[in-house]
């Protein structure tokens, strides 16, 4: 179990001056933390001012850079073994981010899984399921909360990974599957979610196709034989299938049929080297 006085909580915050300074005095009023940094992210609110009163080091960013950029701000300035990384909107407990901590030492990164309940919309939980599925998919382990950004982790397992953290909303996702792939301990610890203050910096029709696009690239990063081997396999069976029927047919092998055979091969071949590739970035990591 990780002391409190190891832990440096991070705070990655953008206009969420109304509430900020009360999460802080309750994260501060529950345990003897190392510190608590909020990484202002260009907010014009007064974010930082609120912090600072409320008692946290704030680490202002001069503009909105994203909520990755925070996250890497503040891991690269904590000072303490652990960190726990904290939404500053209030939708977390101040008991629950003792639960997390609980668990560091025997876990090198623990998420706080939301129930399904608490999560905003239908949409979003629809989303997210098929997200959390996906993932498990990949990583061959159940994954209940994939973008929960409630988790604490060893500070030196997450430099290992900075370099691939991206400056906007997919930190959650990036650091859960390296971790996994890595073979680090991770728990999932289910946590209650409250109603966030304010809105979401999300939204569905403008941050859609850019949560595909880092999916796409996570999966050819971490697991690309998961998606290449399917592919490669449903092709050659089509082929085969449909070359089978054109020599009953026609007593010849259609060119389509030998195309998709060769479009398998192709694909395999490719999913062969990127999983090369993906093993080599682990390769003397310790």
């Amino acid at each position: 179990m990780a002391a409190p006085d190891s832990v440096s909580i991070l705070i990655p915050a953008f206009n969420e001056g109304p509430v900020v300074g009360d999460v802080i005095r309750a994260l501060r009023a529950a345990a003897p933390w190392r510190e608590v940094l909020l990484i202002d992210d260009g907010s014009t609110d007064g974010t930082g001012a609120a912090a600072a009163e409320a008692g946290a080091t704030v680490l202002r960013h001069p503009y909105n850079k994203g909520n990755g950029a925070a996250v890497k701000t503040g891991v690269r300035a904590a000072s303490g073994e652990y960190v726990l990384v904290i939404d500053g909107d209030g939708q977390h407990k101040p008991e629950d981010a003792q639960a997390i901590v609980g668990y560091l030492g025997e876990y090198d990164l623990v998420v706080g899984a939301r129930a399904m309940h608490t999560q905003a919309t239908g949409v979003r939980r629809a989303g997210n399921s098929l997200l959390n599925a996906f993932a498990a998919y990949m990583t061959g382990r159940e994954i209940p909360d994939l973008t929960s950004g409630f988790r604490g982790a060893r500070r030196s397992v997450l430099r290992e990974f900075l370099h691939l953290i991206p400056n906007g909303f997919s930190t959650p996702t990036t650091t859960t599957l390296a971790c996994i792939k890595a073979g680090y301990n991770v728990r999932f610890h289910p946590i209650e979610a409250r109603q966030r203050t304010g809105t979401s910096k999300i939204r569905l029709a403008r941050d859609g196709t850019k949560f595909l696009l880092i999916i796409l690239k996570i999966v050819t990063i971490y697991s690309p034989m998961r998606i290449f081997l399917p592919v490669s396999a449903g092709a050659f069976l089509l082929g085969v299938l449909y070359g089978a029927w054109t020599v009953a047919a026609s007593g010849r092998i259609a060119n389509g049929s030998v195309l998709l055979l060769m479009f398998s091969v192709l694909v395999f071949l490719v999913g062969l080297v990127s999983e090369q590739i993906s093993a080599l970035r682990f390769e003397g990591r310790g």
